[in-house]
């Protein structure tokens, strides 16, 4: 019962984020009119102006007006709904834009997208030296007000691969560059914990000598020899002061030196 519950669940998680999705994607016969409303302005009036703009006085005039002054000019002279901000910033960019692809020779294909307040147009540009693509931001209202644009050149092929490699390059000699560092490092460490110089091996120790072996103490032996020579002299000199004729019956039991 819990796994069937589950399944349910996962299912009706799917299509109710399919169903967000649609809805999201799906567009009102109201904001598609939008759409096409912002691309035909951002395409006829938008881009050219900004394009013939470059260069000329007006451009230098732009620049020292107050936002509030290029909004009423531009409303009243040229019959368009200009943020006076993002006019200038539009200026410089499509200024370094045209010096990239140099003249504009036609206008491609263009969309737009709904983002929150805003209505973004992309034009796509063909170029004398490169293509480019202008994104124009328009306020998602019905006074299509132009908040900021931007020209950007397309890199060809051959600009691609050459960043592509450069990049490649920084980061190779960058690792490099670090890891030679990093060896110099640790080669002064070892300079410095040494004074210079390579510490020598110590000797190997010299196998201690054998203890002499003790020579055995021999105790010394009695002379038995002179004991018994001495034992028969006392025993005749006793047998003679005491008028025996042999020393048969004397037993010396010990016999003792005398020191004078």
């Amino acid at each position: 019962m819990k796994k069937l519950t589950s399944y349910v669940c996962m299912i009706a998680l799917v299509l109710g984020l399919a169903g967000c999705s649609e809805k999201n994607d799906t567009l009102t016969q109201y904001e598609q009119k939008k759409l096409d409303t912002a691309q035909q302005i951002a395409v006829n009036q938008y881009v050219p102006y900004l394009a013939s703009v470059i260069g000329t006085q007006e451009a230098l005039d732009i620049a020292e007006y107050t936002p509030e002054e290029i909004e009423y000019s531009m409303s009243q002279q040229k019959r368009m709904n200009m943020d006076g901000y993002g006019l200038k910033s539009a200026i410089i960019s499509f200024e370094s834009g045209l010096k990239a692809i140099g003249k504009i020779y036609a206008f491609g294909e263009t969309s737009a997208t709904i983002d929150g307040k805003d209505i973004i147009v992309k034009v796509a540009i063909d170029g004398e030296l490169k293509d480019a693509e202008a994104e124009i931001i328009i306020s998602n209202d019905s006074f299509y007000i132009m908040r900021s644009a931007a020209l950007n050149p397309i890199d060809t092929f051959e600009e691609s691969m050459a960043k592509a490699g450069m990049n490649t390059l920084i980061g190779m000699g960058s690792v490099f560059a670090v890891l030679i560092l990093i060896s110099l490092i640790i080669s002064c460490l070892g300079l410095l914990s040494g004074n210079g110089k390579k510490a020598k091996p110590a000797p190997a120790a010299k196998p201690a000598a054998p203890a002499p072996v003790a020579a055995p103490v021999v105790a010394p032996q009695p002379n038995l020899v002179s004991d018994l020579e001495l034992v028969a002299v006392i025993a005749a000199a006793i047998a003679a002061s005491e008028g025996a004729t042999s020393t048969d019956g004397f037993v010396v039991r010990s016999i003792r030196r005398r020191t004078f």
